[in-house]
């Protein structure tokens, strides 16, 4: 890719992906054992792990602070395989942090540290993104997971993005993870979804119709230096042209394992489900760009007790309803796609609550007292499944 506007667009290539693969990106957080603080050792952890020959692991990745780490997966055709390879990794990182007294740890955010303690990893990316963002950028104390789904035809693409806006809530709502934010209860469930979008080319993405409106904006934003290549388009929700998939990024930090899987079970049956109705010719669903950033604020605000908008029309729906419903709906897509087990999993969310409302329950029994929030997220890690 150039940064030299190329006419009409810059091409965008896409990847040949088999359909309906998928991937997972899962990031950690390093917790200091005893005081429940975050502890800025990724360096240690990734030099320790580093393969014999040299270069970067394959699969634990560096992220923007060093208190964090990725595990990402390899391709595979169901979220259990995925989430296989993300378990090994994360008993590769134990076997170099439980020695230093260092836990691991997902939310969307860690609910008492200090964004202005935390250290940036020495790498140009990173460095060039603090200078650019200053105040926002040092304050993405976040944590998030991200699901790839191959699609087979770069046709298909924008209209499925498109559709999955219409699920957003749905996603957000049951992922929220992100109540807290440097010690204080913000009101929202996921404030991570609102501080995330503050950076440039973040939020919500824009409805193109066509592959050469999406190069039309590449090439803009190159030739006007806001970008230097495709993935600092930071959508919720973007094309992964390297990888030929659709890249879902709504999901706030997941505490464990089993969540992980059914949301990811979740997203990749939509893509799926997107996908097989655009090969029988009907049309897919889709919100007026107004109504999509109503229910992202809808679903970061209230979380699993927020009211979304369903369409066009203004239909409104409960989300933990509209969710019961999709469930159903994908049931079939889910057994073709080897994941019926984990899409019930669901259910649990639904059944027993999100992250934030166990994180402020736990505040709750305990005075207000925000360790033990870290201590029930680390918990949660560690058993592989909500507590």
């Amino acid at each position: 890719m150039t940064g030299q506007r190329l006419g009409h667009g810059a091409e965008v290539g896409f990847a040949r992906s088999e359909r309906s693969t998928v991937g997972l990106e899962w990031e950690l957080a390093l917790v200091d054992t005893d005081s429940g603080d975050l502890r800025q050792v990724a360096q240690t952890v990734l030099d320790a792990v580093r393969p014999a020959g040299g270069g970067e692991h394959p699969s634990i990745k560096q992220e923007l602070l060093l208190n964090t780490v990725e595990v990402v997966s390899g391709v595979h055709r169901t979220v259990g395989a995925a989430g296989a390879d993300l378990e090994r990794s994360v008993e590769q990182i134990r076997a170099v942090t439980d020695p230093l007294r260092v836990e691991l740890m997902c939310a969307g955010t860690h609910p008492f540290a200090r964004w202005a303690q935390q250290k940036v990893t020495d790498k140009e990316r990173y460095t060039t993104l603090i200078d650019r963002t200053q105040w926002w950028g040092r304050q993405m104390l976040i944590y998030g997971v991200h699901v790839h789904v191959g699609i087979e035809d770069r046709r298909k693409v924008l209209p499925i993005m498109r559709a999955m806006l219409t699920c957003f809530g749905h996603l957000q709502s049951l992922s929220a993870s992100s109540p807290f934010w440097g010690g204080k209860d913000t009101g929202y469930a996921s404030n991570r979804a609102l501080m995330f979008q503050q950076l440039p080319t973040a939020g919500l993405p824009f409805q193109f119709e066509d592959w050469t409106q999406l190069e039309g904006y590449v090439a803009d934003m190159l030739h006007t230096g806001v970008i230097d290549q495709f993935d600092e388009v930071r959508w919720d929700l973007r094309p992964a042209p390297r990888f030929g998939t659709l890249e879902t990024r709504i999901c706030d930090g997941i505490t464990n394992i089993t969540e992980l899987l059914a949301l990811s079970a979740l997203t990749h049956c939509l893509v799926e489900h997107f996908s097989t109705l655009l090969d029988e010719g009907r049309e897919l669903p889709t919100l007026p760009p107004w109504f999509a950033q109503e229910n992202k604020w809808r679903s970061a605000r209230y979380g699993m007790d927020a009211i979304v908008i369903l369409d066009a029309a203004g239909n409104e729906e409960l989300v933990t309803d509209a969710v019961s419903r999709l469930l159903v709906e994908l049931e079939p897509v889910a057994d073709r796609l080897g994941c019926l087990d984990e899409l019930h999993g669901v259910r649990t969310i639904l059944r027993r609550g999100a992250s934030y409302q166990r994180q402020r329950a736990v505040a709750r029994r305990n005075g207000g007292e925000l360790d033990a929030v870290v201590r029930s997220l680390v918990a949660e890690m560690r058993a592989g499944r909500p507590l």
